[in-house]
């Protein structure tokens, strides 16, 4: 485990403030939206923003998220994607 993902593993992430998460109808998507404009989200990234409200640790954001679509082992998954948010500003950990 590098030194971000244990860094990660012991965060409350949120949406960063320059960001408002909401679902789009019209896209069908979620989507960060922001002054200069829109990411829409895939289906998996949005269920893992929709949880990133300061209030879960990384942890109990996977558990959720393994036992809302019954799978096991995303923890990787769920860290490789809250590691690029971070790095394009879209969450604060």
């Amino acid at each position: 485990m590098t030194a971000e993902e244990a860094e990660l593993l012991a965060a409350r992430p949120q949406v960063a403030r320059l960001f408002r998460l909401q679902w789009e109808e019209a896209q069908q998507a979620w989507v960060l939206l922001y002054p200069e404009g829109m990411v829409k989200l895939n289906a998996s990234a949005g269920e893992i923003m929709k949880r990133c409200d300061g209030s879960r640790s990384v942890p109990a954001l996977v558990t959720e998220l393994e036992e809302a679509f019954g799978a096991t082992g995303l923890q990787a998954d769920v860290l490789a994607f809250l590691d690029m948010a971070r790095k394009q500003r879209w969450i604060e950990v």
